[in-house]
């Protein structure tokens, strides 16, 4: 699919221009795109269209490899990327509504002593449309209500996708700013951009020790 889910409506409609479709076409296509739908079952677009798109893009949704369920409902995937590679997501159940815990990157380059992310260091950063494909999954279980940005990877080290996607969260799958929260290690200059962003979600920093000699042996990041 060529990653079209981090395409923007006008990015959309100039693909489907090429292709001969009329504006309108992008809306339909993208409420199927959020959704996980095949390009064979979009009913309302023209059967050719369809087939075009399937031709030039391919079926490029993520596809579970594993799911494994924790006795408190915890369930954990694993998750194919068209593009190459595999991306672990978590969902936990609440009193409240389910909370998706969303991978940023393939891979770390923080390198914390205590996290497996980073042991072969950072592999690529995750598209919006990677991580919304990670949304379309876990949403086989039941709809998401909260999203935490704390899987592999940091955020702020990937920020402007990051900030794509949660987007995207807000305006394709009714998400709201509150209900966001994103964690890091400490990256300085991402919290100064994120808090340029204008989009206030909770910022969650990863201490890790309480003590600064601590920290930095086992967060490079404190080195810095």
């Amino acid at each position: 699919m060529n990653d079209l889910l981090s395409l923007s409506i006008k990015e959309l409609e100039t693909l489907l221009a090429e292709l001969g479709a009329k504006p309108f076409a992008a809306r339909q296509l993208r409420s199927w795109l959020i959704k996980g739908v095949p390009f064979e079952d979009m009913t309302n677009l023209p059967k050719d269209l369809r087939s075009r798109l399937r031709q030039l893009h391919g079926e490029g949704y993520a596809r579970i490899v594993e799911k494994h369920t924790a006795p408190d409902g915890t369930i954990k995937y694993l998750l194919s990327l068209p593009a190459g590679g595999l991306v672990e997501c978590v969902v936990m159940e609440y009193h409240h509504g389910r909370t998706l815990c969303v991978s940023t990157q393939l891979g770390c380059a923080m390198r914390c002593a205590f996290c497996a992310s980073g042991r072969e260091g950072l592999v690529r950063n995750l598209t919006p449309g990677e991580m919304c494909s990670q949304l379309i999954a876990a949403q086989e279980g039941g709809s998401i209500s909260n999203v935490v940005l704390m899987g592999s990877g940091e955020p702020l080290d990937n920020l402007d996708n990051v900030l794509a996607f949660v987007r995207m969260l807000q305006a394709d799958f009714g998400i709201g700013i509150r209900h966001i929260s994103l964690s890091t290690c400490g990256l300085v200059p991402g919290i100064k951009k994120l808090a340029d962003a204008g989009l206030p979600m909770t910022l969650c920093i990863s201490l890790h020790s309480a003590i600064d000699e601590k920290r930095r042996a086992i967060m490079p990041v404190a080195r810095a």
